[in-house]
């Protein structure tokens, strides 16, 4: 079984994380920048098995898409373009910047850090994914 990779798509950054092989666990994996995704993408693939990306819905509260969307539609037809053997899940993304924050204030992690974009992304994309795990659609696929 191969392992699911979560995706919090932005603009300059995008967060990335990644179940363990079993899928239990959701573990931030690292910030890449965004021009540079689909190389790193293609190089992680080719060293640890992935079968499922999990992207991000940026939606508003009345649940329309949020502009953001505008650049995630196109990325999810170029991720899907370049691995065709691969599953790709949506989740919806709202709220995980605000949790990831809450999550470092929570863990200890001092001002400086946490002010730290790149680490809020990673931190977003674990949030995404342990969210997926635990959703009802992930489980009834099982």
């Amino acid at each position: 079984m191969g392992r699911i990779l979560a995706i919090d798509y932005g603009i300059k950054r995008t967060g990335i994380a990644v179940t363990d092989p079993d899928r239990i666990i959701a573990t931030g994996l690292t910030t890449v920048n965004t021009p540079t995704l689909l190389p790193f993408l293609k190089d992680y693939c080719s060293k640890e098995p992935v079968d499922i990306f999990l992207v991000g819905e940026a939606k508003h509260l009345d649940n329309t898409p949020s502009e953001s969307m505008r650049l995630i539609e196109p990325f999810v037809k170029m991720l899907a373009k370049a691995f065709p053997d691969k599953s790709i899940a949506r989740i919806d993304e709202r709220f995980t910047s605000k949790l990831a924050f809450q999550a470092m204030i929570d863990g200890g992690l001092k001002k400086k850090q946490r002010q730290n974009k790149a680490l809020i992304d990673q931190v977003s994309a674990t949030i995404m994914l342990q969210n997926y795990l635990d959703s009802a659609e992930y489980k009834k696929g099982l």
